[in-house]
């Protein structure tokens, strides 16, 4: 509720009587007799009255809440939470009833706003705690494309990365993440990826989308990323043949290079049971100093602090349209994206004191 007007009163009004009138009577009072009395009869100086017309008992002015006259402080504060609480019901009735849109990738921008984001933020501010920096360097419009290191054992750098992205970024931008064929696969995580704007790591979405003129996020690193020994922490794997590089190039979007600190540490993974791993079809199955020790417990992730920074664009409208089939200029350019990220990523290393705090 915004903070009441105080209403100001004039001086001479608040102080009551006790302006030139209160003077007055005490000027008389002092010492005067009457004529023929035989002893003089002290005139009582009358106090002034404080104002009660809209101020407190001590005369100072009381606020008012905005709204009707008469209304409580917190029927403001009511009437909020009715709004919500229709909103609410409305949104519950439009999921009910099939009133809402999704686009051909399955995106869903209500859900994600009212429901993903909000389960995913406490995560983002409470748990790692993500530190943004230069997230100006995101184009408020257009297609554009964030190249990020890849870690934590389990992928949860994308999903705090497209939290950064839709609460700090000030033309409210989206992160469409480019994700690995074993995300659509599993139950109920295929469905919430794709709600969230996920689609399948290949040019062929990835231009689709830039043409649109969306965000896409990829991670060349994959499961080479995620799936190393804590030992090569923070030690960029080799980012492909630059297949991302081709499709910005194709389509003239800037690449812009982002580097996370903070996920190596989450589940610092110390071995690899490889036949496990065959058996289930995973890439690798994580050995932990928690997991699978403690069970599920061992399952839930350290609490480290979290920085993400989004760095320069790297241009890419300038270069004619056969560019794209240049292998030569595709290495130059994968190879300056990477080195950038690795950069970056020792400098926020060295600015670190705590992986914890």
């Amino acid at each position: 509720m915004a903070d009441a007007k105080v209403i100001p009163f004039d001086d001479d009004r608040s102080r009551g009587s006790g302006g030139s009138g209160g003077n007055a009577a005490r000027r008389r009072g002092a010492g005067s007799r009457r004529k023929g009395s035989a002893e003089s009869v002290p005139v009582r100086e009358v106090q002034p009255l404080p104002v009660r017309d809209a101020a407190g008992d001590d005369g100072a002015a009381t606020p008012e809440p905005q709204g009707s006259p008469g209304a409580r402080p917190d029927d403001a504060a009511d009437g909020g939470l009715e709004r919500r609480i229709a909103g609410g019901l409305a949104f519950l009735r439009r999921r009910l009833t099939g009133d809402y849109e999704v686009d051909d990738f399955g995106y869903d921008a209500e859900l994600t706003d009212q429901v993903l984001m909000s389960m995913l933020r406490p995560v983002y501010e409470k748990y790692f705690r993500v530190e943004v920096k230069g997230v100006e360097n995101i184009p408020a419009e257009g297609g554009a494309l964030i190249v990020a290191n890849h870690s934590g054992t389990l992928p949860l750098d994308g999903l705090m990365m497209q939290v950064a992205v839709h609460d700090h970024h000030p033309a409210d931008r989206h992160l469409r993440l480019l994700a690995a064929d074993l995300v659509f696969v599993l139950p109920v995580v295929n469905e919430l990826a794709r709600k969230l704007g996920h689609t399948l790591a290949c040019a062929e979405d990835a231009e689709r989308l830039l043409a649109q003129g969306e965000l896409v996020g990829v991670m060349p690193e994959g499961f080479k990323g995620i799936g190393k020994p804590f030992s090569e922490r923070y030690k960029l794997q080799r980012f492909g043949r630059g297949g991302f590089v081709s499709t910005a190039l194709r389509q003239g979007a800037p690449i812009i290079p982002c580097s996370i600190v903070g996920a190596e540490e989450i589940y610092p993974m110390i071995g690899n049971a490889k036949t496990l791993a065959r058996l289930l079809g995973f890439p690798y199955f994580p050995l932990t100093p928690t997991f699978p020790w403690l069970g599920p417990l061992g399952a839930v992730p350290l609490p480290t602090k979290w920085t993400i920074q989004f760095g320069e664009p790297i241009p890419t409208d300038g270069y004619p349209p056969e560019a794209a089939e240049d292998p030569m200029l595709m290495f130059n350019l994968t190879d300056q994206v990477r080195e950038q990220i690795q950069h970056t990523l020792y400098k926020l290393l060295v600015q670190r004191r705590s992986v914890f705090f």
